[in-house]
């Protein structure tokens, strides 16, 4: 049975990632869906042109992975493509986000990080050769990010570890991309909020495009895919720039 495996399916960009898989991927007979929220989950599942199967809980807690272990270990299934789209961000300074929410940025990271790992990690055993693992990243990893700082900095170890682990695979013949996309127009900033400067609303992009070329470049081996030309030449000036005159940047633009 060839399937794919998407987190974060119940909106945005993984939501997105399930409407378009069967059109990339023919021969695919399941996508297996992990959120939390179940009723969205049987909604996407109707719309699907595939079946479904549907994986209802937090990446935050051990028995959604009991679950999928299970599964796997029971269906032997060949992964063609991994989607670790799960993960949140939140505005503000550490300080601020920290008085009002103490909580909430070692979950951003627990969820950015460590369960996209072991997520990844769970399903490894059941990846072949021209498999591929798309990680979810942002932008946001380019550089440090004042006011978006735990979040930038969990989307840099996303980056990091989906270059990392794609040079381990690749003589395997599975291939790992990195999707870095700007701002996207889905609920993510239902829960960030609102940038704190105007230039980040003027490069907002519909997620539909963004899967479109990330979908694309995991096809074509491609280690990190970036959608737009706004966000290339940020890819490209984070390269050239010192980091310190780019917070900077950030900082003027805020006040």
């Amino acid at each position: 049975m060839r399937i794919a495996i998407v987190s974060g399916a119940s909106s945005g960009m993984g939501r997105e990632f399930v409407k378009q898989l069967p059109w990339f991927y023919r021969q695919m007979d399941e996508i297996w869906l992990i959120a939390r929220r179940r009723e969205r989950l049987l909604s996407l599942s109707d719309e699907c042109m595939i079946p479904c199967r549907i994986f209802a809980g937090s990446l935050l807690e051990d028995s959604i992975y009991s679950d999928i272990q299970e599964e796997l270990e029971s269906e032997k299934p060949d992964v063609r493509m991994l989607v670790n789209a799960a993960g949140f961000g939140k505005m503000g300074t550490v300080t601020q986000i920290a008085g009002k929410e103490p909580g909430l940025q070692p979950e951003m990271i627990d969820l950015n990080c460590r369960a996209l790992t072991r997520l990844t990690i769970t399903c490894l055993p059941y990846l072949t050769r021209g498999s591929r693992i798309v990680n979810l990243a942002s932008a946001a990893a380019f550089c440090p990010q004042p006011f978006f700082a735990v979040y930038a900095a969990t989307k840099s170890y996303v980056v990091s570890f989906s270059r990392g682990l794609g040079a381990e695979l690749e003589k395997e013949g599975i291939y790992v991309t990195a999707v870095c996309p700007g701002p996207v127009d889905t609920e993510f900033f239902d829960v960030s909020g609102k940038f704190p400067n105007k230039w980040k609303d003027a490069v907002m992009v519909p997620p539909e495009k963004v899967v479109h070329q990330a979908l694309k470049d995991s096809r074509k081996k491609k280690p990190v895919s970036v959608y737009g030309m706004a966000m290339k030449a940020a890819d490209l000036g984070a390269k050239i720039l010192p980091h310190n005159l780019i917070v900077k940047v950030e900082i003027m633009a805020k006040n």
